[in-house]
């Protein structure tokens, strides 16, 4: 369920013609010396390619527009290694739809002091050229990543690379279609939101379906995948009876292996990538998803609870974002609970009823068969586990009525003091940046949900190059963060966004 495509990011150098032929060939030697060293790194997530250099309006134009119709184009990188006249840019900028990043670097590292002449000055003026180049987009208002330093540093090979997943998410919001098998719980505030700006803002598809339309799925399931599908269940997981009768404890673990298959097959077939499902609409299901949607979310699918479609999709969004990335921690729908408030100690039991991802979980997790007061069906299977230690970041995308906010809450997992035997869901256990109290008390001021979606592998960068390249606001709580600049912020935010800034 991870994103697949083959996706590359075009490297486009500016120049112009007035320096001559033998300039504009250094000029295709060293970019094409620079992409060769960036790909060589192994560093970047995604190939970067070479195009020839852009020295007019003509040249600009139609790489930009090949840019946009070309599928496995997720962004371009540009870069002007001699004066390039912007104005020559902006018509190219105009059709150009897809994220972009000015990389502000030269081919040299260190200024060659007892060589240096006029002609290596006109060659190698990156540093006057980006910026003529940065002033036509800033006129513009076109929101680009700027990164600055030498080209075979470490530091400017990683922020491309954290750049790239950043831009895949962009490209890849306008392709989530999330499915609802009922509506958003009654009376809730958070969970709702303008599915049609959503669409307009973020692209995402937004469904609904009666729950009984899965259920016919559900019923369809045969018992020997359902078997198949239990036997691989009590192989990757451990097994907690406490007290059940196995074959009656099976019987049940057997109907979350049937929910799962039946809903996987639902997906599929409507092509959705993510997915919300409500405790008070079950219809025909003989138990609240829990272990079936931990399964799913473990597979890619983005979840939310209670109808939390914006959730949801972040949740896909985040997944998609870190595809394929190496020692990735996981990521999963979550949701604030319980707090300790006990001094030095301070922290929020994160969990959810039932459907946390088990790709947060340290060490092998457990199946258990609990009852559960909510829903009024049979005891549901579920996924029971600790979550890994370590930073990450919740992200809660609101609904303001006037535009959507997306929070960003810098965060550290770590272990709980002790064991939890009496509450069988998965957790964790995180304090907010810079602290609980000052933490808990932006979020609520920023209009935070109950519901994130939580992440090991992205950065509070990465979400906010993200939100700014979809145009919606974001503001970030860290360890920066104090509540007299926050409120501020908040502020002038409202006064941006309203007078369209």
């Amino acid at each position: 369920m991870g994103q697949n495509k083959n996706y590359k990011f075009w490297f486009c150098t500016g120049s112009q013609d007035l320096y001559g032929d033998e300039c504009l060939r250094k000029v295709a030697e060293h970019s094409a010396k620079i992409v060769e060293g960036l790909n060589k790194k192994g560093i970047l997530p995604f190939e970067i390619v070479l195009k020839p250099t852009l020295i007019s309006q003509a040249s600009i134009r139609q790489t930009f527009n090949d840019a946009n119709n070309d599928e496995e184009c997720a962004g371009v990188i540009t870069w002007m290694h001699t004066f390039s006249p912007a104005k020559m840019w902006i018509i190219g900028h105009q059709e150009y739809r897809k994220p972009f990043c000015h990389l502000h670097t030269q081919f040299n590292e260190e200024i060659p002091y007892d060589t240096m002449d006029m002609d290596f000055m006109n060659e190698n003026q990156s540093a006057h050229g980006d910026r003529e180049y940065g002033h036509i987009v800033t006129r513009m208002g076109i929101e680009r990543k700027i990164i600055v330093g030498h080209w075979d540093s470490e530091d400017v090979a990683k922020a491309l690379a954290s750049w790239m997943r950043t831009a895949i998410g962009v490209v890849e919001s306008s392709h989530i279609r999330v499915c609802r098998f009922g509506d958003n719980m009654n009376n809730v505030a958070v969970t709702e939101g303008d599915k049609v700006e959503a669409q307009i803002k973020f692209g995402w598809e937004i469904d609904h379906y009666n729950v009984n339309d899965l259920v016919e799925y559900v019923d369809a399931v045969s018992n020997s995948d359902v078997d198949a599908l239990v036997e691989e269940y009590y192989s990757k997981y451990d097994i907690a009876l406490e007290g059940r009768d196995a074959d009656e404890f099976r019987r049940h673990v057997s109907v979350q292996a049937r929910e799962e298959i039946g809903m996987e097959k639902f997906l599929k077939d409507g092509n959705y990538q993510a997915f919300v499902t409500h405790f008070g609409m079950l219809g025909g299901l003989k138990q609240l998803p829990g272990l079936a949607v931990q399964r799913l979310m473990e597979k890619g699918y983005g979840f939310g609870g209670e109808g939390d479609w914006k959730t949801a999709a972040m949740d896909r969004l985040i997944k998609i974002m870190t595809a394929g990335m190496k020692d990735a921690k996981g990521s999963s729908f979550m949701e604030d609970y319980t707090y300790n408030l006990v001094p030095g100690k301070e922290g929020i039991i994160q969990a959810h009823m039932l459907e946390v991802s088990p790709a947060i979980a340290e060490g092998k997790p457990v199946i258990k068969v609990q009852p559960l007061s909510m829903g009024n069906r049979e005891d549901p299977a579920r996924i029971v586990f600790q979550s890994k230690e370590g930073s990450g970041i919740a992200c809660s995308l609101v609904d303001l009525g006037h535009r959507f906010r997306l929070i960003i809450n810098a965060v550290e997992c770590k272990k709980v003091e002790k064991p939890l035997p009496k509450l069988p869901v998965g957790i964790n256990y995180w304090t907010p940046k810079p602290n609980l109290k000052v933490g808990a008390e932006a979020w609520i001021l920023a209009g935070g949900a109950h519901h994130t979606a939580f992440t090991y592998d992205l950065t509070v960068e990465q979400m906010v190059d993200w939100a700014a390249a979809m145009g919606v606001e974001a503001v970030v709580i860290d360890e920066n963060t104090n509540i007299r600049d926050f409120k501020n912020e908040l502020r002038w935010n409202e006064m941006a966004f309203r007078l369209g800034l």
